[in-house]
């Protein structure tokens, strides 16, 4: 699996959870870039990796991958780090977190970002209400009580996927007033750790993220490609 996996990516995107997690894992990998700018996204033979239109794609020896959390999980089980193992008690509430990251705060976002895919009706109206939602997702995740993840210094597949979501919430989808990190204090003690790790470090480097990109980001300045 180490000398074949190509991350499709671009700057900024879902991306960045994998980009993290195969630098936790230190595992060698190569990168191409799927260029927003000119709609790569769309093109057949992105297509052909993933039908859906959507970044990441994973090459692995087993075929393509696409789907952020499967992704990690996938790397993780394999490795056999940063998630309980398949039989420990601790992997029941790790799973059930990994999912509701994914479907349910993950999703929240895209609806932020892309109103215009899921409503007809007044965008910023559709967008005050999933604000208000997302309000209540983070102040669950923040009060929450077994998400040891959250607050150890220990790599996981969801600090991986956690840490660009809280990026984004500064900076993408509109009026970002809503959004301040120091009313949610356990988060806000995850993002200035998380930022801190050798991985983060690595990736916002590759990726133009600047110097505290989950705890007060800047906009993307990447290398190459745009964060669209």
């Amino acid at each position: 699996m180490e000398n074949k996996l190509r991350l499709h990516y671009a700057p900024d995107n879902a991306s960045l959870c994998v980009r993290l997690t195969l630098e936790e894992l230190g595992l060698p990998y190569e990168t191409t870039l799927v260029d927003r700018s000119t709609s790569a996204h769309k093109s057949p033979a992105y297509l052909a990796l993933n039908p859906n239109g959507l970044i990441p794609v994973l090459e692995t020896p087993s075929g393509p991958m696409f789907e952020t959390a499967a992704i990690l999980l996938w790397l993780a089980d394999r490795k056999g780090q940063m998630i309980p193992a398949i039989d420990a008690a601790e992997r029941v509430q790790s799973i059930q977190w990994l999912f509701w990251i994914s479907n349910t705060f993950h999703t929240s976002l895209r609806m932020l970002f892309y109103p215009d895919k899921y409503t007809n009706a007044d965008v910023e109206d559709f967008r005050a209400v999933t604000r208000n939602r997302l309000i209540d997702q983070l102040t669950m995740l923040d009060q929450a009580s077994t998400v040891s993840w959250r607050d150890s210094d220990e790599a996981s597949i969801h600090a991986c996927y956690l840490a660009p979501l809280l990026r984004w919430c500064a900076l993408y989808g509109g009026n970002t007033e809503w959004f301040d990190l120091k009313q949610y204090p356990n988060l806000l003690s995850f993002a200035r750790r998380f930022e801190q790790r050798p991985a983060m470090l690595r990736a916002a480097k590759s990726e133009g993220l600047g110097p505290t990109p989950i705890s007060a980001p800047s906009p993307c300045c990447p290398p190459e490609g745009v964060a669209l």
